[in-house]
């Protein structure tokens, strides 16, 4: 039991460089966002943009997007944790979910997010506009109804 106490602290400190260094780790086999929104949803959205005069980049995936802050050179990959304040909108403008100072695994998140927070820096700022393909599709959400376009407004905090 002595020799125990005798190397208790290096033992705590082995664990703590130990969990240091998995926690530091990126992710592995994250794998490329390859889906593409159907072209009927495109232009749905791109139609709702025009009808009121909202300008804003189509990307090849199929969505839109605004930055108005690109932040850091530095850009977060699928596989890292991202902190974000964000609001979420369907089309009409109602807020169906917002949040700050939140942290998520961007490989678990909706496929429009990891196409579009990728494209800014940490203190970059973004609207990203979404099919429901690369939203929720089919599947209602809460009070997100099935096949909802969506507009994100998010910042990106770090990563």
């Amino acid at each position: 039991m002595m020799i125990l106490n005798k190397f208790k602290p290096f033992y705590f400190l082995g664990l703590f460089a130990v969990l240091l260094t998995h926690a530091c780790k990126k992710k592995e086999n994250c794998d490329a966002i390859t889906t593409v929104a159907p072209e009927a949803e495109v232009t749905a959205l791109r139609n709702h943009l025009t009808t009121y005069g909202i300008t804003a980049t189509e990307d090849y995936r199929g969505f839109f997007y605004v930055i108005s802050n690109p932040g850091g050179d530095e850009k977060p990959s699928v596989c890292d944790d991202v902190k974000v304040n964000y609001v979420g909108r369907l089309l009409n403008g109602n807020v169906f979910d917002q949040g700050n100072g939140v942290s998520f695994g961007l490989d678990g998140l909706i496929v429009g997010w990891q196409e579009g927070i990728p494209l800014i820096g940490a203190g970059g700022k973004i609207k990203l506009y979404l099919p429901p393909s690369l939203a929720y599709g089919s599947n209602a959400n809460g009070s997100i109804p099935a096949n909802s376009s969506l507009i994100f407004d998010i910042d990106l905090l770090g990563f």
